[in-house]
């Protein structure tokens, strides 16, 4: 169930796509992202309309495309350099790729096919969260959900999973609490959780999940001890 007061709405007429704005405070700072549904065939058009609308210039992908035999996510992206991806409005070039251990970087520029407009898009794609359960390693989301503040520079943070409630959630608590951790706030994980679900219903579905988030910060923190 998509909450109306927080729907991304599309175009002039607003239209509908399964995407949320998600506002978070804490410590007297909002952080803002739109959480999404991974794009189906039939909305990959709308999907780069939600993101050149908002500019946003990062997109945080936590999905392969496919998971244990099933679809999570279409590919919204063109497969070659040399070939745009065309869309009804939109043509989209991958402009270059960079394949990390845990993450890939791939950059794009879209074309407004109507106004000849260009934008530059990152999308961030973690490929090390297993089909069931949770990354192995909170080390690898860390360095990933870093690198992901580091890029962002306009718009909300476009982050989708297959859903856009799970990982989508965990990410958007986790990248909450680095950023009071770096600014030497408190914060309270089970009250960013409950202010995102009050905006998109299940975000952070399981109870493994909600652990990981937990896991995450305690490495965090451990770290910084040692450091000290």
């Amino acid at each position: 169930m998509i909450d109306d007061s927080t729907r991304v709405p599309l175009g002039k007429s607003k239209d509908y796509i399964n995407a949320s704005y998600i506002r978070i405070v804490n410590c007297g700072e909002e952080y803002f992202y739109i959480a999404t549904q991974g794009p189906l065939l039939s909305t990959i058009d709308d999907f780069w309309q939600m993101v050149l609308e908002n500019n946003s210039n990062v997109i945080a992908m936590i999905t392969r495309e496919i998971e244990g035999g099933i679809i999570k996510c279409y590919h919204y992206w063109p497969i070659s350099l040399k070939k745009p991806l065309e869309l009804k409005h939109f043509r989209v070039f991958l402009e270059n790729y960079q394949i990390l251990q845990y993450f890939i970087i791939r950059m794009f520029q879209v074309v407004e096919k109507s106004t000849g407009t260009s934008h530059s898009v990152k999308q961030l794609q973690f490929t090390k969260w297993p089909d069931h359960g949770t990354p192995a390693s909170a080390d690898s989301f860390i360095k990933y959900i870093r690198y992901a503040r580091k890029s962002h520079l306009t718009g909300p943070m476009v982050v989708h999973c297959s859903a856009g409630i799970g990982r989508t959630g965990v990410f958007l608590c986790v990248d909450v609490v680095f950023c009071a951790i770096v600014k030497n706030c408190s914060f309270n994980i089970m009250d960013i959780v409950a202010q995102m679900r009050e905006q998109r219903s299940g975000m952070v579905q399981t109870k493994e999940q909600y652990h990981f988030c937990y896991d995450i910060v305690l490495e965090v923190l451990r770290k910084l001890l040692t450091l000290d």
